[in-house]
């Protein structure tokens, strides 16, 4: 079992029925669970709507901005970061009007 600190959805929470923030446990597996598994997970479990404006193919559309603990998950290795327990991450859509 994996429990990640937040999972923020800033600008993408209308595909999660309006919820910004969520504290998410994962349920156990042999293998550490990587940002790819969280992705399929969220789409399996989370995703309440038009996962097409979350998701293309395995990863996230361009123009979400990921962050891990407040890092670019680009210099954390991206799909293949191995998510620790107490982990925050975020999703920024860059696509939203202001």
């Amino acid at each position: 079992e994996l429990s990640l600190l937040g999972l923020h959805l800033g600008g993408a929470e209308l595909l999660f029925d309006g919820v910004k923030n969520h504290h998410v446990t994962l349920p156990g597996q042999s293998d550490p669970w990587d940002m790819k598994q969280l992705l399929a997970w969220i789409r399996g479990n989370m995703l309440k709507e038009r996962p097409e404006l979350f998701m293309q193919g395995d990863t996230v559309r361009p123009g979400i901005l990921v962050l891990i603990n407040d890092a670019d998950w680009e210099l954390m290795g991206e799909l293949e970061y191995q998510l620790q327990d107490q982990d925050n991450v975020v999703f920024i859509s860059t696509l939203h009007g202001g």
